[in-house]
């Protein structure tokens, strides 16, 4: 696990770009558009550059196959959601690390 790169100035500016496009997604779902895709495929690249810079260390529970269904249907609510907690999930597990990591 990369600490540096799970310091918590870093890792805000992922999930800020996240609540960013996240409300994009929500929005484009809302008015049925097709933009949602689009905007999720972008969503998920984010998600998996984080995953490269923090570690794979930082996955959730059972974040690889949350991910592959995920990249499987982009364009539905449901991976919409999913990413989403993703995001959420992966947050906590950041600040949990930082912890151990200060105190180890």
């Amino acid at each position: 696990m990369n600490v540096e790169a799970i310091a918590k100035d870093k890792v805000d500016v992922w999930f800020a770009e996240w609540t960013a496009l996240e409300g994009q997604i929500h929005l484009a779902h809302d008015a049925r558009n097709g933009a949602a895709k689009g905007l999720m495929e972008q969503g998920i690249a984010l998600f998996e550059r984080l995953l490269q810079e923090a570690g794979e260390e930082v996955m959730p529970i059972n974040g690889m196959e949350r991910l592959a269904f995920i990249q499987a249907k982009p364009g539905q609510y449901a991976c919409y959601r999913q990413l989403d907690e993703l995001f959420k999930e992966t947050k906590k597990r950041t600040a949990r690390l930082r912890l151990q990591a200060a105190k180890g």
